[in-house]
């Protein structure tokens, strides 16, 4: 049966606010657009640190871009609980190693799903380290990202670390509206591919082959 993660979240926060409990919260950022209306929302009612881990971002000066971008939007955005940042390696060599054999996929396919699981693992990792209540990611608010699966890993990864996920699905709720909301009020760059240099490579392709007026298989 498909689960309502939207409201498996609202359910958590409901029993943390009957409790008077403020939880924190390791939530896994891929971009500062993303993060946005997830920053808004949590920040409400948990203690976040926003752990920016993606090696999959290409090239190094895009990555760099994004990263900045992050830290900035957090220290604009007003919040009622306390913000903080950190940022992981830059490994790209990981990255290729995970998704290896997977290069001519296309995007929502089996390397994404690969590189969710790379990213939710070192945010789980990282989560146990700092004893965190709970671990998340923003990844769940594109509405080209597949949000079962996530939840999926992420539940998974929280059994084998004995910690929690934080069941959610971000674009419910006019989430994925709002952050383009924000990401223009904040005047934010907001990059035209996911990040890896194959969703640039298929994300060029298909504004070539518009420009052209042709179709994209």
């Amino acid at each position: 049966m498909k689960q309502n993660y939207q409201k498996m979240l609202e359910e958590t926060i409901r029993k943390h606010q009957e409790k008077q409990t403020v939880p924190t919260l390791l939530l896994h950022s891929c971009c500062a657009p993303c993060s946005s209306y997830c920053l808004e929302y949590l920040s409400e009612y948990f203690s976040i640190t926003v752990f920016y881990y993606n090696p999959n971002i290409y090239p190094e000066e895009e990555y760099r871009k994004r990263v900045l971008e992050q830290q900035h939007f957090i220290e604009r955005l007003p919040a009622r609980h306390p913000i903080s940042f950190i940022e992981g390696e830059y490994d790209e060599k990981r990255f290729y190693d995970t998704v290896r054999g997977h290069e001519r996929d296309k995007e929502g396919g089996e390397r994404c799903f690969l590189c969710y699981e790379l990213r939710l693992k070192e945010a789980a990792e990282l989560s146990k380290q700092m004893g965190m209540d709970y671990f998340t990611t923003t990844l769940s608010i594109s509405p080209l990202k597949n949000a079962e699966k996530l939840n999926e890993i992420g539940d998974r990864l929280a059994e084998e670390y004995g910690i929690c996920y934080l069941n959610s699905d971000f674009k419910k709720k006019n989430g994925y509206k709002r952050s383009v909301e924000l990401s223009e009020e904040y005047g934010m760059y907001r990059q035209y591919y996911c990040g890896c240099i194959f969703s640039k490579k298929q994300r060029d392709e298909e504004i070539a082959a518009k420009k052209n007026g042709e179709s994209v298989v």
